[in-house]
């Protein structure tokens, strides 16, 4: 109310008549309409004398803006994220000391080929847009998606190993057990072990001249274990810059990341969504390439020779365009919920939040019949040293009680969903709201190809317009030109067969009517 009044003050001494002759079409001019606006307003009153033309327009945009809001939101808020890229340019030079890739593999996992995954932060800062609180999900307009545990352990080519993983509240390795981890010497450790940030670890200068000595000494032990311990340090667990906490050597220690590194990437996207923007602190490259192995495996999508914007593109994504499922997965179970929870809790870094695998059935080859249980959805959330709950006792005590599911208990493998699913998923989608317009069936302005990684995948007609289609359009397209390239195949054989027939008995019954 003071703000109101100050504003009215300051345009005291007036004449509004001017703004009236603007407002409505009335000749206002030569009427006095002062003693109309102290009776019928007086809140306007001080405005008596001014020309508050000016003021209005000014507040104009920001009033109909506040409408808008109010009474006409058709999209959710914007959320201004960084995406933080790790430092780890002298990491991804060492691993031109491994002598033996095929073998680092066979021990490590992916990680090689992770480090010098490019990511578009174009597409990673869109799709942190259409994160979903509520269901800890990405929501589009008619299909969600969401990072499983089975997928990141493909991906990444780690296991998940039948254990607890990383919660924090294992003891902090000692500089003897460090030094036999790494095979090096313990005074080394001992020496260099220090505190940053109110947490123990090691400085990654001290690491990176170890692993440069080791690995030009073609001591393969100690060269990959210290490189494998920089890659968990600076890359998939990032913390603070240019150290190697103890956190990430526990986790390198027990060579169980993928429940840290999923529980990170669900984490970092939740608290960032709540408040309103900030860091996305996980690991990039691997939520990238989870999310690109479901975008729409074809040549006209992949190369955008539209133009489109991120946002269009994925705004013009129907579920029958999504690349849902791999046949990697055929014979995994799927780790369904643990202990107590109906899903699954996860523990990160910072914190523990859950995630609803039964949403994503889907991505691992089993339908999706019906709209979800929403007592089997229920969303956990809470950050270190803010758990009052006490929910990270109680998700520590749930992984001693993993429920796995399979064709078993799922049926057999059909990744379709039915309409009481997609019907829930559109009404989740108009009631949350999407973070963008949906698209015009016109491309739009032109701001450079924004291309993804060749995938090795099927052709597709190649044409702008195509890709912005539903798919069950381009589906009815492609299967009227193979059905019409079909016919007039069969109709050419046709043709073929009786020009045969022809040359074979027609001569022969000519002349037998001659005489």
């Amino acid at each position: 109310m003071f703000a109101l009044h100050l504003l009215f003050v300051l345009f005291e001494e007036s004449d509004v008549r001017p703004l009236i002759g603007y407002l409505f079409p009335v000749p206002f001019g030569e009427l006095d309409i002062r003693p109309l606006i102290g009776t019928s307003f007086p809140v306007l009153f001080c405005f008596v004398e001014s020309d508050v033309r000016p003021l209005i327009g000014y507040l104009f945009p920001i009033l109909l803006l506040l409408w808008s809001q109010i009474y006409g939101k058709t999209k959710k808020a914007y959320k201004e994220v960084q995406l933080q890229t790790t430092r780890s340019e002298r990491v991804k030079e060492s691993n031109i000391l491994v002598l033996d890739p095929l073998g680092f593999k066979a021990r490590y996992g992916k990680l090689l080929p992770l480090l010098t995954t490019q990511v578009d932060e174009g597409l990673m800062g869109t799709l942190v847009q259409f994160y979903d609180p509520l269901y800890h999900c990405f929501s589009f307009p008619d299909f969600q998606l969401l990072p499983t545990l089975e997928e990141y352990a493909h991906l990444v080519g780690i296991p998940i190993l039948d254990q607890l993983p990383f919660s924090g509240l294992e003891s902090i390795p000692t500089s003897q057990e460090i030094a036999d981890m790494l095979h090096i010497d313990e005074s080394l450790v001992k020496a260099h072990m220090t505190t940053k940030g109110g947490i123990q670890g090691l400085p990654s200068e001290f690491l990176i001249a170890q692993a440069t000595v080791y690995g030009k000494a073609i001591s393969e032990d100690a060269f990959e274990a210290i490189f494998v311990l920089l890659i968990y340090g600076l890359v998939l667990f990032p913390n603070i810059d240019k150290f190697m906490d103890v956190n990430a050597i526990r986790i390198f220690s027990a060579l169980n990341p993928v429940p840290t590194l999923l529980g990170d990437t669900y984490f970092s996207l939740h608290l960032r969504n709540a408040k309103g923007g900030g860091a996305i602190v996980c690991f990039l490259p691997l939520l990238y390439k989870w999310f690109i192995s479901h975008l729409p495996q074809t040549v006209a999508f992949k190369e955008n020779k539209g133009c489109l914007r991120w946002y269009t593109r994925l705004m013009s994504l129907t579920n029958d365009d999504i690349s849902w499922y791999d046949r990697a997965y055929d014979g995994v179970q799927i780790i369904d919920s643990c202990g107590e929870f109906s899903n699954v809790p996860l523990l990160g870094t910072c914190g523990g939040i859950s995630y609803n695998p039964v949403l994503a059935r889907r991505q691992l080859g089993f339908p999706l019949k019906d709209k979800p249980n929403n007592i089997l959805l229920e969303g956990v959330f809470f950050q270190e040293v803010k758990d009052p709950q006490g929910l990270k006792a109680r998700m520590v005590r749930a992984w001693r009680k993993i429920h796995k599911k399979g064709r078993s208990e799922l049926g057999p493998k059909n990744c379709i969903a039915l309409e009481p699913y997609t019907t829930w998923v559109r009404k989740r989608a108009s009631e949350y709201l999407m973070p963008y317009d949906y698209p015009r069936p016109t491309p739009l302005v032109a701001v450079g190809p924004s291309t993804l990684p060749n995938q090795g995948v099927i052709d597709d007609p190649n044409d702008a317009w195509t890709s912005l289609l539903p798919q069950s359009s381009k589906f009815w397209k492609r299967r009227y030109d193979r059905l019409a390239k079909e016919k007039a195949d069969m109709e050419a054989a046709y043709e073929r067969e009786v020009k045969r027939l022809r040359a074979t008995y027609l001569p022969a019954s000519r002349a037998s009517r001659d005489p």
